[in-house]
């Protein structure tokens, strides 16, 4: 089989939806045009790419390794129709996509939407959650969006721009708060940790470790907000930037603790990949995006 472009609308609703009912509803097609495009995608791949178990189906091993490769192809089919010569904020509708954790979204993101919204009301924000998968193949996945948020030291060999400063700081129960935490504290309390791995770039322990910290980690999450109230009302000891720490109402039981040292800075950047370098629509994205930080830092 040639290959044949349409079939990727087909193919990523299919291994999408998980089922040529829905994947045909969901393109506004017959059944029988779904079936058909299955079976010539099974001949192709030579795969059948959705196996039936019970009363479902489930992607192969094939499957799930194409239905991630589909969905960045057809993102960047997306871009190249919507790149254009020169770029009119006042007029475009030009749809951006960023990728930021739930700390840069009400921080920076915010004030990025209403600049935005500001200087090109038609033009469209989407923010996609920031995953440890995500990160750890952001030079793949930073091809199908704008940019990805994310301190500095996380990502090599990409282009990026500094946004602004921020720093760990540790939350605790507030009715836990009443000295501050020392060294023995922080051996023998349990951790909750965001994003954090002992051997990554984000991570603290080190930090902690040079301090003769033993760390107990009780929990970990992919989402700072809900630090916060994993701590309330336990003897448990939260970590999150600073800036999305200070958002949480001092009156709901959750306080910043001091520390007996600093746990470091973070330098939050705003990353792309190469091929969005001489975009004039992504050169404006990467203006804006500087007086947002810039609006966040003085803040």
């Amino acid at each position: 089989m040639s290959p044949d472009l349409n079939l990727l609308v087909s193919m990523d609703a299919l291994l999408q939806e998980r089922s040529v009912t829905r994947a045909a509803q969901r393109l506004g097609l017959s059944q029988p045009s779904l079936s058909a495009a299955l079976a010539r995608l099974r001949r192709h791949f030579d795969d059948e790419l959705l196996t039936r178990v019970g009363n479902s189906y489930e992607l192969t091993a094939l499957g799930e390794r194409l239905a991630e490769q589909t969905s960045l192809a057809l993102s960047w089919t997306d871009r190249v129709f919507q790149t254009r010569a020169d770029f009119d904020p006042e007029q475009s509708e030009h749809e951006f996509t960023l990728v930021v954790s739930d700390c840069h979204l009400p921080v920076f993101g915010r004030v990025l939407a209403d600049l935005v919204q500001r200087e090109a009301p038609h033009v469209r924000l989407t923010f996609h959650h920031s995953t440890a998968r995500f990160v750890h193949r952001a030079s793949d996945h930073l091809r199908a969006v704008d940019a990805i948020v994310l301190p500095q030291g996380v990502l090599v060999n990409m282009p990026m721009l500094q946004l602004y400063r921020d720093r760990w700081v540790c939350v605790v129960s507030s009715d836990t708060a009443d000295r501050p935490l020392d060294r023995e504290q922080l051996s023998d309390r349990p951790w909750v940790f965001a994003y954090q791995h002992p051997f990554s770039a984000l991570s603290t322990m080190p930090r902690l470790t040079q301090e003769g910290i033993r760390i107990r980690s009780s929990i970990t999450t992919e989402d700072f907000l809900s630090v916060p109230h994993l701590v309330r009302g336990t003897d448990r000891i939260g970590l999150m930037p600073e800036r999305v720490a200070r958002l949480h109402p001092a009156d709901q039981g959750v306080t910043i603790a001091d520390l007996p040292f600093e746990l470091g800075d973070l330098l939050e950047s705003l990353w792309w990949h190469p091929a969005h370098e001489r975009d004039p629509a992504h050169i404006w994205l990467r203006h804006m995006a500087t007086r947002a930080g810039r609006i966040v830092e003085q803040s």
